[in-house]
């Protein structure tokens, strides 16, 4: 066993014995070599380090004995689960020490730390480290550090006009610039970023913003590998290397069959009203749908039955059909014969005349007579 390592185990005799059994330094002294006397007084301190816990933070906070590690032939330390609110995964760890011809162990000291699946606090981070990118927020001022690698001392003003002239076209003209190191760890920022080669969208074509009409070069030095998009539709704006490329770029060709299909327009809120064309009804559904203004005592029929003929010499058990009672489709007529019925004349020929009474003739009784 190392030093520094823990054995953990629900017998805290396995744990005691294995370290015994393995030959590892510790302390510059092998635990073979440990003497056993000892060993036995350390790994017999369970109790009493239990005991030490328990008057530390009362017994309610201690639970299973997890097992004993050696620092060295003389010290030991036991480990107990700790049950404290807030504090899941934590272990008491008891220093326990001893010293050759002791028959006791005594508690050098009880702490709270840490097990494997202890919840812990975030490591410290300074001060000066803990602004990221992106936490800048309008109205925040941010100064740069002290000493700052990335800025260097500019060129300040000598009075001369030719030479500050140059100086203004060579970016000079500032109390401070970037210096080579900073210059450097942007242009790593910017090949390693969202925008370098390696990107997914760079990957997913071949075109390169350097053959694109959309790419601005930057001046100076970084120049050479970066410049600015100007495509609104890509990454207008931002700082893109040259091995960079996009769907947006200028040499892209427009893929075949774009555009509006060929097919006349069809404008569905231009309809024609048709209307149904009236058909007018004939005569005679006219006088079946309409009734007649006549009453129905004045009809034809009994106008017909003023103007039979006189009966004849016949037995009063015969009768005799009259040619207007036979001819029942007169009514039917698409003049309304209204006006005629109305008329009491009963001298019309036509019923009179003596060709419709010949039917009558094969009832007449003379012959029986």
């Amino acid at each position: 066993m190392q030093r520094g390592d823990s054995v953990t185990g629900p017998s805290p005799d396995s744990a005691a014995e294995s370290a015994l059994d393995t030959g590892t330094e510790a302390g510059g002294v092998t635990v073979a070599e440990w003497p056993e006397d000892l060993a036995s007084v350390l790994k017999g301190a369970v109790d009493q380090a239990r005991a030490a816990v328990e008057e530390f933070s009362g017994p309610d906070v201690v639970g299973d004995y997890l097992g004993v590690s050696y620092e060295d032939p003389n010290t030991a330390t036991h480990r107990f689960l700790a049950h404290l609110t807030g504090y899941q995964g934590w272990q008491w760890a008891v220093v326990v020490a001893t010293y050759p011809g002791s028959d006791h162990a005594t508690i050098s000291e009880v702490v709270l730390v840490p097990g494997p699946t202890a919840l812990l606090a975030p490591e410290w981070v300074p001060w000066e480290e803990r602004v990221r990118p992106g936490d800048l927020s309008p109205g925040d001022l941010l100064a740069p550090a002290k000493d700052d690698p990335r800025l260097v001392p500019g060129y300040t003003a000598s009075g001369d006009p030719a030479i500050d002239e140059v100086a203004v076209e060579l970016g000079l003209g500032r109390r401070w610039v970037m210096s080579a190191w900073g210059r450097a760890q942007a242009a790593e920022r910017w090949h390693l970023g969202e925008y370098g080669p390696d990107s997914p969208m760079s990957r997913s074509t071949k075109r390169v913003c350097r053959d694109c009409g959309f790419f601005l070069p930057l001046a100076g030095s970084l120049g050479a590998m970066f410049g600015v998009c100007g495509n609104e539709l890509s990454a207008d704006g931002h700082v893109v290397d040259k091995h960079y490329g996009c769907g947006a770029h200028s040499d892209t060709p427009a893929p075949a069959g774009t555009g509006s299909p060929a097919y006349e327009p069809y404008d569905d809120g231009l309809l024609d009203v048709v209307t149904n064309p009236v058909v007018e009804a004939s005569g005679a559904e006219l006088a079946t749908s309409e009734p007649s203004d006549a009453e129905p005592g004045t009809s034809e029929p009994p106008a017909a039955e003023l103007a039979a003929p006189e009966p004849s010499d016949a037995e009063p058990g015969t009768s005799e059909v009259s040619p207007a009672e036979a001819s029942p489709a007169e009514p039917s007529t698409p003049e309304p014969p209204a006006p005629e019925s109305s008329t009491p004349e009963p001298s019309t020929p036509e019923p009179s005349t003596p060709e419709p009474s010949a039917p009558a003739e094969p009832s007449n009784p003379e012959p029986s007579a």
